[in-house]
């Protein structure tokens, strides 16, 4: 039997910027507001070898990511500084090893119905430039690909969510053990999940 829709799980980081942005309670409070439920969350440092197995997770990343890259630089009449997409992804790899090691991170499971499609909705684009207005990143973030390439660095975009199901699962297992996982109920699910709204009226 299926797991009912309400029982999925994404994983989401406020990245070292966030929180030097003093953002962590303004990023918490869009996805409470949603309707989704806090289940895991511990704040850590993490060494660069964790990093890099985290954005490896997924097997094709590499030649992906590179691929997206260098179709980005040309989409905006660029030429791109390197063609082969294993090389550029070791670039953006050891860009993102240092911006996620530089400092603390706080890391989260959120539960709830489609959570993965909303959080990334709330989170916005990857690129906070072309962030919508609403988003997370498109109304704290003005970096850029244009501005971080020039200084040879990540783009600071403050958190990260699992872009689907799958990656959601192989990232909360990365970062969480099953028992750190908190299996309870909030008041506030009766009026999201309940079938026929029993018991509002006394």
């Amino acid at each position: 039997m299926n797991k009912h829709p309400k029982k999925e799980k994404t994983f989401v980081a406020v990245k070292p910027d966030g929180i030097q942005r003093s953002l962590i309670g303004e990023m918490i409070s869009r996805l409470e507001k949603v309707g989704l439920k806090l289940v895991a969350m511990k704040m850590l440092v993490a060494d660069e070898d964790h990093i890099e197995k985290f954005y490896t997770l997924n097997p094709e990343w590499r030649r992906v990511t590179g691929e997206k890259t260098i179709a980005g630089y040309k989409s905006k009449g660029l030429k791109p500084p390197i063609e082969d997409p294993f090389e550029v992804t070791a670039i953006i790899l050891e860009n993102l090893k240092k911006y996620m090691a530089s400092g603390p991170v706080i890391i989260m499971v959120w539960e709830g119905a489609h959570a993965v499609a909303i959080v990334r909705k709330l989170v916005g684009a990857t690129e906070p430039l072309v962030s919508d207005v609403g988003s997370i990143r498109g109304d704290f973030v003005l970096d850029s690909y244009s501005m971080s390439d020039t200084d040879k660095r990540s783009v600071r975009n403050l958190i990260h969510a699992s872009g689907s199901t799958e990656e959601a699962e192989k990232e909360i297992k990365h970062w969480f053990k099953p028992e750190e996982i908190i299996n309870y109920r909030l008041v506030s699910e009766e009026i999201l999940y309940d079938v026929n709204l029993d018991g509002i009226l006394e």
